[in-house]
Order: structure tokens, then C-alpha cells, then sequence
């Protein structure tokens, strides 16, 4: 058995994982580079002939973004997910398409037809046996890593050398704890070989439960002074973690409201706007995968409530209305809450509110996600008097806050706390999925507290 790390090896995009068992090999993940990384090659430059299957952990683009260009290499193997990625895979795929292909609808309806084709679904928690060409007998199980909805770690049960069984786990992108709307990842009862990711393995989150404190903090400032709060967010899980948290300050901000009280009246008349088409229809699926949720989630359904289609949440789906309320933003000063793609400002609408509010001192932009480096999201959380947007220079007047406690990544004391509660094992772990100082940190950490373990780091290795 050998593993093989052909992405997330020194950053964390292009999570691309194989497992070697004999002469056969199973994929763990396919994604797309981004940030520094964007101008590698995205063509599938390892062999593939003997690869039996790809796993995928969860949709986000930098886990599945390269599926295209590993079809167009000839892999037709079947593709395991949760039931919750086989839904979201085919609008992820069409997005990608569309910006990086170009592709029309008709076009990605025909390749998204075709990855349906293969897509086997499996329930959480539900094991699947896989038999190699050669007769080794491989257990699958995808178990719930609180990432985005329908992430998972997968544990995978191998034919072990002497006797027994050889369990091996891709964490994926783990979530962080006590989130209120997914459950929290629960570790494994026994691990031989763990690959586990270490995005914000040299650093901690702020606490989950004064994000919503925060927030309320900028929209007050903002309902006072006018101008716009920009919110670049991922289309999966960080805009519903926004939206749940948005309609849950404003029910508790109403619930003390009188005519008398003019700050509250302003709560009342907020805008609350969702400017992106995917994340529109990523956040159908939410709804659909309600007993994915957690207890905290579902509670606010039972009492009546609807925390991701509130009354004050306003889509916009038609580009020209995007444009016209651009525009209209721009002209008016007026406050409204603006959550758009992409994560990191690498593309999507948000660029065009950037262009638009970033000379506005008024204007609040809040990060809430991992930027890679080498996006414009990095660029803005230092603040510069200037920034590039689409080869032209925009002043940056706005504020520009930076949240991790919408991080849909497990930070390091997460991370310690998943591999801590292993009852047996883990005699080798791997870190993926970081930056080198990030990877180093973390390995640090777990030696301390795993300290007969092999731990490898991936950026070191040579592949």
C-alpha cells in the first residue's frame, strides 16, 4: 500500500490524493489550483489506467474543480460521494465550466450528464465494499467531517499485510466545532494511517458564538453612517452559515421593536442581498438536506421559522439586475448587506461591487473565508491604498474586517481535538492541505500528543 499526494502537497488547492493498493489505485479527491497555484498545469499529468474509483470528500472546487480534465484523460471509474455531494456536484461542475471552460448550457448539461452517470451516492455512516481487479476486497465509509453540507472524512479499510484489517482515513476539509447549523466531525474509533488537512493548522479561530456579535457590531455602524457591507463568500456553507446568523440577529433584533426606537426600524428595512445564482441554488439543497443539520438548525424549523429564506433575504438571479443594483448601490449610499461570490475575489459579482464601493469610505467589506495567497482577497485583509481589479486600479477607502469565526476550516486546536480523540492510533499521519508554516506547526503540535507516531509532512516530501 502507498500513498501518493498529486495536490494540496505545499497549499491548500488542488486536493488530489491516490492510494495504491498493489497494482491498482483509488483517488481520493480531484481539484482545481487557485491563488498562486492557478497557473499550474490543470491537465491530469499522473497515470490514471490503473485508478478503480475516485472518492470525493466534498464539492468545493478545489476538491472536484479538475473532474473535467480527468474524464478527458479516459477515467469512466464509478465516483463515491454522500448523498448531499452527488446533489451539489453537478452545479459546481456547471459553474466551473462555464468560467474556466466557457462551456454553454447545453455543453455542461452533457458533461454533467455524464458524471451523473458515474456518481454512486452513499449515505453517511453506510459502508461500501469495492473489489479490485486483483481480488483485494476494499471497505469505503464516508463519515460527517462539519465542513459544508454533505463533507465527509472517508475511512477506508484495506487488506493488511500479516493479518486483519489496515484502516486508513482522508480527513478532507474538516469543520470546526459547535456550529450551529451542521453537526460537529466526530473522530474515527481506530486509524493505522491518517491524511489529515492543515489549512489553519498554525493558527485559532475566533470563538463561533461572538461571530454573530460581530457582525451585528458592522451592520450597526453601518445602519448609522449608510454605504454597503460587501460579504465575499463561498457559494457552499460560508453564504448559508451568513444567512442563518443574519436572519437569527434580525428576528432577535425585532423582536424589541417599536415605532419609537428609529435604530431598530432600520434593522426592519435592511436589505439582506444574495447576488449569486449558485449559492441560490446550493441553498435549495441546504433546505432539501434538512436532517443533515444540526439540532440548533433544526429547532429554529420546528418553531416556525425559515433561517435560510427569510422575508428580507432578496436574490438576484438576472445579470442586468445585478448591473442596475451595482449601479443603483453606487448612486444611493444606501445600507444593505451584499453576500456574493466568489470566496476569494478571484471572480464572480463581487468584483463588480469592489469596483464599484471600494472608494467609498462607508463601505464595510468582510472576509469570512480561507484566502489563498496570490487573490485579491489576501490583498485587501492588508489593507493597501490600491488594488487590480480586472487591469484597473481601484482606491480602497472601505473598511476591511477579516472573521474566522465563519471559517468552515477546523483550526488548530479543532485539528489537535479530531486526531486526540482517535482511541487506537494513528501509527502514521500525513499533513496536507496547508502552507508550509501551517503543515510544520501542526506537526509540531501532534507529535506532543502523538508522540509515537510517524508524522510526515507533505511539502517536504519528495513525490
Amino acid at each position: 500500500m502507498n500513498i501518493i499526494h498529486h495536490g494540496a502537497r505545499t497549499g491548500v488547492t488542488g486536493s488530489c490524493h491516490e492510494i495504491r493498493v498493489g497494482t491498482h489505485g483509488l483517488l481520493v479527491d480531484c481539484g482545481l489550483f487557485q491563488g498562486e497555484e492557478k497557473g499550474r498545469s490543470l491537465d491530469i499529468e499522473f497515470p490514471i489506467d490503473h485508478i478503480r474509483a475516485l472518492l470525493l470528500t466534498h464539492c468545493h472546487i478545489d476538491h472536484i474543480g479538475r473532474l473535467p480534465w480527468l474524464l478527458a484523460a479516459g477515467f469512466r471509474g464509478p465516483i463515491y460521494a454522500t448523498e448531499a455531494t452527488a446533489a451539489l456536484l453537478p452545479l459546481m461542475l456547471e459553474d466551473g465550466l462555464k468560467i474556466h471552460l466557457g462551456l454553454n448550457k447545453a455543453q455542461c448539461e452533457k458533461f454533467t450528464g455524464l458524471v451523473q452517470g458515474l456518481l454512486k451516492p452513499i449515505p453517511f455512516d453506510c459502508r461500501v465494499e469495492l473489489i479490485l481487479p486483483s481480488g483485494e476486497l476494499v471497505s469505503i465509509c464516508f463519515r460527517p467531517a462539519g465542513h459544508i453540507l454533505g463533507s465527509a472524512y472517508i475511512e477506508l479499510s484495506l487488506p493488511g499485510e500479516r493479518s486483519g484489517e489496515q484502516k486508513v482515513v482522508f480527513s478532507g476539509d474538516l469543520g470546526p466545532c459547535d456550529t450551529p447549523l451542521l453537526v460537529d466531525p466526530q473522530s474515527p474509533e481506530q486509524v493505522d494511517i491518517l491524511v489529515i488537512e492543515s489549512t489553519y493548522g498554525d493558527k485559532q479561530h475566533q470563538p463561533v458564538r461572538l461571530r454573530e456579535q460581530q457582525l451585528a457590531t458592522i451592520i450597526d455602524r453601518s445602519l448609522n453612517d449608510g454605504g454597503a457591507i460587501l460579504i465575499p463568500a463561498f457559494s457552499v456553507g460560508r453564504t448559508q452559515e451568513l444567512l442563518f446568523d443574519i436572519e437569527n440577529l434580525i428576528t432577535r433584533t425585532m423582536s424589541g421593536f417599536s415605532k419609537q426606537n428609529s435604530s431598530l426600524a432600520k434593522w426592519y428595512q435592511l436589505p439582506v442581498i444574495l447576488d449569486s445564482p449558485l449559492a441560490m441554488g446550493v441553498t435549495q439543497q441546504y433546505v432539501s438536506f434538512q436532517r443533515l443539520w444540526a439540532k440548533e438548525a433544526k429547532q429554529r424549523i420546528i418553531t416556525g421559522r425559515h433561517p435560510l429564506s427569510f422575508e428580507q433575504c432578496i436574490t438576484i438571479n438576472q445579470h442586468s439586475d445585478h448591473i442596475a443594483l451595482v449601479n443603483r448601490i453606487k448612486a444611493t449610499g444606501e445600507p444593505a448587506i451584499i453576500v456574493a461570490a466568489s470566496g476569494m475575489c478571484a471572480g464572480g459579482r463581487i468584483l463588480n461591487y469592489l469596483d464599484a464601493l471600494l472608494p467609498d469610505p462607508r463601505t464595510d467589506v468582510v472576509m469570512v473565508g480561507y484566502q489563498a495567497r496570490g487573490t485579491l482577497g489576501r490583498q485587501l485583509l492588508g489593507q493597501p491604498r490600491q488594488v487590480d481589479i480586472r487591469n484597473s486600479r481601484v482606491a480602497v477607502n472601505a473598511t476591511v474586517h477579516s472573521m474566522s469565526g465563519y471559517s468552515a476550516h477546523a483550526d488548530q486546536d479543532d485539528l489537535m481535538k479530531f486526531v486526540a480523540n482517535i482511541k487506537h492510533g494513528p501509527q502514521q499521519i500525513r499533513i496536507v492541505h496547508g502552507d508550509v508554516k501551517a503543515q510544520e506547526a501542526l506537526a509540531r503540535k501532534l507529535a506532543a500528543i502523538k508522540p509515537d507516531c510517524e508524522i510526515i509532512i507533505a511539502a517536504n516530501e519528495k513525490n
